[in-house]
């Protein structure tokens, strides 16, 4: 029989946590593709965080390291600038990691300019912790700490962190993509490449936003997942390349 699919190397055969509909294992598959594709795999760290995605050092088939919450991206710039010049930096993060906790953290290694590789999975709350709002959940969003739906007046608006790290200077790559069709996945991975390639010409910061689903903590099936995400996140948070600089920066790292 002609093989159409194999399992990427890039991914051990641990079996996942996650919960079913989670597309977080779509997002690991994606950078596994990528490093092996890269022929980078022996040559990578990642750094996992604290969220659901704190258990992701069991599934990439590289060097990982644990960071503690929200410092991924410190932990990364460690080793990015100690480490051999050919070697791949990436941090995996959700966003009540980068986008609460570890804010100050992505915007200093942003500013920085660290030539390092940040993959930012947003589904809109904190999964691992009980469902509670988190800095990207959307106006009228129910969580656990807002039953009634997340209100303007009381907890502010979503941030959005891509359209913000796009605005600093030491920032080369910004893409925000999702993962609720075929399409879309496609060019996910297709921006997570272009992330990891930049790291390797050495034009500093890269980030992707990953849109993803919670179908544990949103109240929903997979399939409604998904729609939720195309009907509801995308419109708030548009898909799409937020910055690509061609500079290179200075090799200092």
């Amino acid at each position: 029989m002609k093989v159409v699919f194999e399992r990427t190397k890039g991914l051990t055969n641990e079996e996942t946590h996650y919960c079913p509909g989670c597309t977080h294992g779509i997002v690991h598959r994606l950078v596994g593709e990528t490093l092996e594709e890269l022929g980078v795999l022996e040559n990578t760290v990642g750094v996992a965080s604290v969220g659901c995605s704190v258990l992701s050092y069991h599934y990439f088939n590289c060097d990982m390291t644990q960071a503690a919450h929200g410092r991924a991206p410190a932990v990364a710039t460690g080793l990015k600038r100690v480490l051999p010049q050919d070697r791949i930096v990436f941090t995996y993060q959700g966003d009540g990691d980068l986008a609460s906790i570890g804010m100050g953290e992505v915007v200093h290694a942003a500013a920085r300019g660290e030539n390092i590789t940040v993959i930012f999975v947003n589904n809109a709350i904190y999964g691992m912790t009980g469902g509670q709002m988190a800095p990207t959940t959307l106006i009228g969003q129910r969580t656990a700490t807002s039953p009634q739906g997340r209100d303007i007046q009381s907890h502010g608006l979503p941030i959005r962190v891509s359209e913000m790290l796009a605005t600093i200077d030491g920032a080369s790559y910004i893409e925000r993509v999702s993962t609720h069709n075929v399409k879309q996945v496609v060019r996910a991975k297709k921006a997570i490449k272009n992330a990891f390639k930049n790291q390797q010409e050495k034009k500093g910061f890269s980030m992707v936003e990953v849109l993803s689903s919670c179908p544990t903590n949103w109240g929903l099936t997979p399939e409604e997942s998904l729609q939720w995400i195309e009907e509801q996140m995308v419109p708030y948070y548009p898909l799409g390349i937020l910055k690509n600089s061609s500079v290179i920066t200075e090799d200092i790292r």
